[in-house]
C-alpha cells in the first residue's frame, strides 16, 4: 500500500508539471516529494529524513549519531575556549577567588572542589535564572535536532551540564553549584523544547518568521545555535527550506454556466 502511494505522488507530481516521463525509486519506508524546480520527484529514505519532515511528537526518535558527535566535539572545544576567556576576565566578573586557586595545584584544586560541593552559590541572577537556563536549552537543542526525543535530549542536557561543565571544566576554579545542577538541566530542557516547537514552525514555513526569512534564520540560530551553525556547513537550513517550499496546499473555485443552470465545483491539491 505504502509503494502505491509513493508510485501515485510521483505521478501527480509529473502530470502537473507536464513532464513526459519519470524514473522513480521507491522502497516501504521512502517518501516522494518534489525538492526543487528542477527535479520533479525525488524520493527521500528514513535516511535522509529528520525530525522536521515528522509530525510534532515528544516520544518519536529518530537518532543521528554521528551529528550528535559532532556537537558534542564542538562543545568541548567552544568549553575549552570558553575556559580560557573566563580564566582571563577580572575576578569580579566570574566569582572565582583566583588569588587562593593559584596557591593549589589544578588536579587537586579539582579533586578538593568536587569534595566540597554541591553548594549553593552566591553567583549573579543573571547568571542562575538567565544565562545557565539558555545553555541548558542550547545543550537541549543539540541533541533535539539530531533526532532525539524530549527524554534522550534532557539526558544530554543532564550530562552536557552536570559531567562536562559543572563537575568538569568549572569544578577547577570553585565548588559544584545545586542551583547549576537543576536549572540548567531542568529548565534549560523545558525551555528547549518550547525552542523546538518555534524551529518546527520556522523550519515548516521554509525558515521564514513573519514572512521574512532574515528574521527566521536569526531565530533559528537563536534557538538552536550549535545546529545552525554546523548546520550552516553542511547546507542543512537549504535543504530543509527547499522542502518545506516544495510541499504546498493549491486549490481553488470554478464556476460556469450551462444549459442545465450553472456549473461549479472546487479543486484541491496537495504536494510534498
Amino acid at each position: 500500500m505504502r509503494d502505491f502511494v509513493s508510485i501515485l505522488f510521483c505521478l501527480m507530481a509529473v502530470l502537473r508539471s507536464g513532464a513526459m516521463n519519470v524514473e522513480a525509486v521507491h522502497s516501504p519506508d521512502s517518501v516522494c516529494m518534489p525538492v526543487s524546480d528542477d527535479s520533479v520527484c525525488a524520493v527521500l529514505s528514513d535516511k535522509d529524513l529528520t525530525l522536521y519532515d515528522k509530525p510534532y511528537s515528544t516520544t518519536l526518535s529518530m537518532k543521528n549519531w554521528k551529528r550528535l558527535w559532532i556537537n558534542t566535539s564542538v562543545l568541548v572545544g567552544a568549553g575549552t575556549a570558553t575556559m580560557f576567556v573566563l580564566e582571563s576576565l577580572p575576578a569580579d566578573a566570574t566569582d572565582w577567588n583566583k588569588s587562593e586557586n593559584a596557591k593549589i595545584p589544578l588536579f587537586r584544586r579539582w579533586v578538593e572542589n568536587v569534595k566540597a560541593g554541591p553548594v549553593w552559590d552566591k553567583d549573579s541572577p543573571v547568571l542562575n535564572y538567565v544565562l545557565h537556563p539558555y545553555a541548558g536549552a542550547a545543550y537541549y537543542m543539540g541533541a533535539r535536532s539530531c533526532g532525539f526525543n524530549c527524554w534522550g535530549s534532557f539526558l544530554y542536557s543532564f550530562c552536557i551540564s552536570t559531567f562536562f561543565w559543572e563537575y568538569g571544566f568549572e569544578a577547577f576554579n570553585e565548588v559544584p553549584s545545586i542551583q547549576d545542577l537543576i536549572i540548567t538541566p531542568v529548565v534549560g530542557s523545558l525551555i528547549g523544547e518550547g525552542f523546538y516547537m518555534v524551529k518546527r514552525h520556522i523550519v515548516d514555513n521554509g525558515y521564514r518568521l513573519l514572512g521574512s526569512k532574515v528574521l527566521g534564520y536569526i531565530v533559528a540560530w537563536f534557538v538552536d545555535p550549535l545546529n545552525e551553525t554546523i548546520g550552516y556547513f553542511r547546507g542543512d537550513q537549504r535543504k530543509l527550506s527547499r522542502r518545506a517550499d516544495s510541499r504546498r496546499i493549491e486549490g481553488g473555485a470554478w464556476l460556469s454556466p450551462s444549459r442545465g443552470g450553472i456549473q461549479g465545483g472546487l479543486s484541491l491539491s496537495y504536494s510534498f
